[in-house]
């Protein structure tokens, strides 16, 4: 049942996430099924697990409307989207307070950080989500399961499966800046087999992105034009109770035209750059079952391409190249075996390995991890459960790297409270362009040593319901300290591993179901993240942010949904990138409408920030304004067609 999030800060907490109740995020905008994957990589009751962890559904998506995964991770608790600009631009993801390259990205189990990527940062403005079927945000170190990246947290994104018969979907979508979308899918199974086929295009013509303060005398605004069309199937086969194989592919072709930085003095460029992003994600894997269906076995290989092309056409004022191509590339493979102890006691084991390499970006340079983990899980004593993992990776330049994780959870009886918690290692492994890639002409030089990142962390949090689950609350709080940072060396000629940082903070929440037709929901983040070396805070991690949320089916055929949210300042740099400065906080209201015209036709319509907020998420680059959107939906199964 949806429920409503009202959150207050507890001087640290991060809310956790059970099967009875919803966490951090109510089922009014998140709704939370009673499985989860993430914490553990096997389905299992969300009352089990003590992981941090929130669910966003199919349904909530379309509900909200979000067409762009940054637009559907905003109001997730714990975790702060910073932006460069409007659709297209480049968008970070912070959890908990920890960097934005200390988060690992799956899509149907593939690794999509771009290994040319220069400190590991994963761009998530690129992927749009009509063909996602869910998003789980699993918060804190996950290292002992998942390895390098996964310091902060691991975002696990699934698109949609085939199911029952040929069906057919279609949107068309416009409005403000110059917006023009459509998607389409079919999608069905049979016995033996499923499939989806998906494509979506994404255009935005003219979104302002450059304040006009910031713009030379004589140089004009140029508005950011995207456009992005991706193409992606999820195939399946289940040949028999035994022998099973799955097959996955997305392609992503994106060119973003933006007002650059003039490269000679610093300010918005009087002539426009562009980027064009071309990005290849597939695996395949077999399914083998033995033992009467006890021991599971899965067998993958994925293959990610990412290739950026950028022309800049300031580079020559500084006697640089206008044209930039950056390509990274992974291989991996993996074998993960579940063996089903007894009904409530499960153990996962593998072994992976994968090889990232980056080509003529400018130079060419591979770096491989063999990795290999063991995980329990199970019911300790009548109402306690628990998980512990811990992993051995093997990196081919900075050698070995152990790490763990634990989390019980406990129901008390009677009350139906939980107290969860989890503990756990992570690490970040230096990437190819901080290992390889020297600029001579600047004085730097890479530097091949460098160890990997590393931290140790750990959350503690009850749930409660009361009034017969028509209202719930709880808190979380949580605690990160990273060490070995990578951070440049006294005369900014290299890179070393020195940097030294803790976060922590709070998030609380209450859940209220009004009437069966109505939720509402609030949840309240509090983050204070410090570089201990200079006692500073760090950039882009603000202190405060808090949403309300409502959703109202009036009647039948009408959904109404309303988002407020609020993002306290936060430390940043201002454009050039020379001086400190501070973000402003701000505020936006978002509210989404879809009406069932017939069984097959549905119209939608939507505002995004309605008061019009003039805000930045980043210094110097400014969030689209007020904007109008509608557009028609048709879904229908296609009887009679094999």
């Amino acid at each position: 049942m949806p429920r409503l999030i009202l959150c207050a800060a507890l001087g640290g907490c991060s809310v956790l996430v059970g099967a009875a109740m919803i966490p951090a995020l109510a089922q009014t905008e998140f709704v939370l099924p009673t499985m989860v994957v993430s914490p553990t990589e096997i389905p299992t009751p969300s009352s089990e697990l003590g992981s941090d962890v929130s669910v966003i559904t199919a349904a909530d998506i379309e509900r909200n409307q979000w067409r762009t995964l940054p637009d559907a991770l905003r109001a997730v608790p714990g975790l702060v989207v910073e932006q460069d600009g409007g659709p297209g631009t480049v968008a970070s993801v912070f959890i908990q307070g920890t960097n934005a390259n200390h988060t690992l990205v799956l899509i149907d189990g593939i690794d999509v950080t771009n290994p040319a990527s220069p400190d590991g940062s994963f761009d998530f403005s690129q992927v749009l989500i009509s063909d996602v079927a869910r998003i789980e945000v699993l918060r804190g170190p996950q290292s002992g399961l998942y390895g390098s990246q996964a310091l902060g947290g691991v975002i696990l994104i699934e698109t949609k499966k085939g199911e029952g018969p040929p069906h057919v979907t279609a949107t068309v979508e416009g409005g403000s800046f110059g917006t023009f979308n459509q998607t389409g899918g079919v999608s069905g199974a049979t016995d033996k087999f499923n499939y989806a086929f998906n494509v979506q295009h994404f255009y935005s013509a003219d979104t302002p992105a450059t304040p006009l303060d910031l713009l030379p005398v004589g140089v004009p605004r140029h508005d950011d034009l995207y456009d992005n069309v991706t193409l992606s199937t999820r195939l399946g086969a289940d040949l028999s109770p035994i022998f099973g194989a799955n097959f996955i592919a997305r392609y992503t072709d994106s060119t973003l035209n933006f007002q650059g930085e003039d490269d000679l003095t610093s300010t918005p460029a009087a002539a426009q750059s562009q980027q064009n992003e071309f990005q290849f994600y597939t695996r395949g894997d077999v399914r083998v079952t033995l033992l009467d269906g006890a021991f599971e076995n899965h067998i993958g290989v994925a293959y990610t391409d990412d290739h950026q092309h950028e022309f800049d056409p300031t580079a020559p004022e500084i006697g640089d190249n206008p044209v930039t191509d950056t390509i990274g590339q992974r291989l991996a493979e993996d074998w993960k075996g579940k063996y089903v102890l007894a009904p409530d006691e499960k153990l996962l084991f593998g072994i992976d390995a994968q090889q990232d390499s980056i080509i003529n970006s400018p130079v060419t340079a591979s770096n491989g991890d063999q990795g290999a983990f063991v995980e329990w899980q199970g019911r300790i004593y009548d109402q306690l459960f628990g998980q512990a993992s811990v992993r051995y990776d093997h990196n081919d330049l900075f050698g070995s790297v152990v790490t763990w994780h634990v989390a019980p959870s406990y129901t008390i009886a009677g009350w139906g409270t939980q107290l969860k918690a989890a503990a756990g290692t992570g690490f970040k492994a230096p990437t190819l362009n901080q290992l390889f890639v020297s600029e001579p002409a600047f004085d730097f030089f890479a530097n091949p040593h460098l160890q990997p990142e590393r931290s140790i962390g750990f959350n503690a949090g009850f749930e409660q319901p009361v009034w017969n689950n028509r209202v719930r609350f709880g808190a979380t709080y949580f605690y990160n300290d990273i060490h070995d940072l990578i951070d440049y060396n006294d005369t900014f000629t290299s890179l070393i591993n020195v940097g030294h940082a803790t976060t922590q903070g709070a998030e609380t929440f209450v859940t209220y179901a009004v009437t069966p037709t109505l939720d509402l929901r609030a949840d309240y983040t509090y983050t204070l993240a410090m570089d201990d070396d200079t006692g500073t805070e760090l950039e882009r991690r603000p202190k405060h942010k808090a949403s309300l949320t409502a959703s109202w089916r009036p009647i039948a055929r009408l959904t109404l949904a309303a988002t407020a949210l609020y993002v306290g300042s936060r430390e940043d740099v201002n454009y050039s990138g020379t001086a400190p400065a501070i973000a402003d906080p701000y505020y936006l209201i978002n509210l989404s409408a879809s009406y069932q015209l017939t069984p097959s036709v549905a119209l939608f319509a939507r505002i995004d920030n309605l008061l019009n907020e003039h805000y930045e998420e980043v210094v110097g680059f400014l969030r689209p304004g007020f904007g109008a959107f509608a557009g028609v939906r048709v879904a229908f199964d296609a009887k009679g067609v094999p």
